[in-house]
């Protein structure tokens, strides 16, 4: 694997640092090297967050990505400002559910807040999105990161996480088969 650059971003109380954490340490049980970086505003809630990520099969020199590979919104602003990062070829998810201007360019528009109310906690819109980043890259094990949601989530919302975490890993395999039937411009 080549290096793979992710950043996860929209508003704070979106559980994008989380959400970061959670790939991270399920990078490391696919025995990957990996970098965090994260950022947030100064509001405990709807300021910007952000976290950026780096994977590799190799020791990492650089912990911040360059272009990246996958860009995932889960608001309008962060959509706005993080488009120009994303490489030509790089992959785009949007959440349709709350970004209704996405960008004119390819991308996957997915209402992942939605489907995590569905779920049983429209809170839980990191984790399915996080579901559909694995089923639709396979950057990551989905065994690793359902491994990591029973290690790091409590258990009283272990069963809400985990049924939002499959049913994104679905919508992701979803997509990746049918890519061309399912990319938007």
């Amino acid at each position: 694997m080549k290096r793979y650059y992710i950043c996860l971003s929209g508003s704070g109380g979106q559980g994008l640092i989380l959400g970061g954490v959670l790939l991270a340490h399920a990078a490391v049980i696919d025995g990957k090297y990996v970098t965090l970086t994260s950022s947030y505003g100064p509001e405990a809630r709807g300021g910007a967050s952000r976290s950026s990520l780096v994977i590799s099969n190799n020791p990492i020199d650089y912990p911040l990505p360059y272009k990246l590979d996958l860009l995932l919104t889960l608001n309008q602003a962060s959509c706005n400002c993080y488009v120009p990062h994303l490489k030509e070829e790089g992959i785009l998810i949007v959440d349709s559910t709350l970004i209704m201007h996405p960008p004119p360019i390819r991308h996957y528009s997915v209402p992942f807040t939605t489907m995590a109310a569905e779920a049983g906690a429209a809170l839980a819109a990191n984790v399915t999105a996080l579901g559909t980043i694995l089923g639709l890259t396979g950057v990551i094990k989905p065994a690793s990161l359902e491994a990591v949601l029973q290690a790091r989530i409590k258990a009283e919302l272990l069963p809400v996480n985990e049924k939002a975490f499959k049913l994104g890993l679905k919508e992701g395999r979803k997509l990746k088969n049918h890519s061309e039937e399912y990319y938007i411009y």
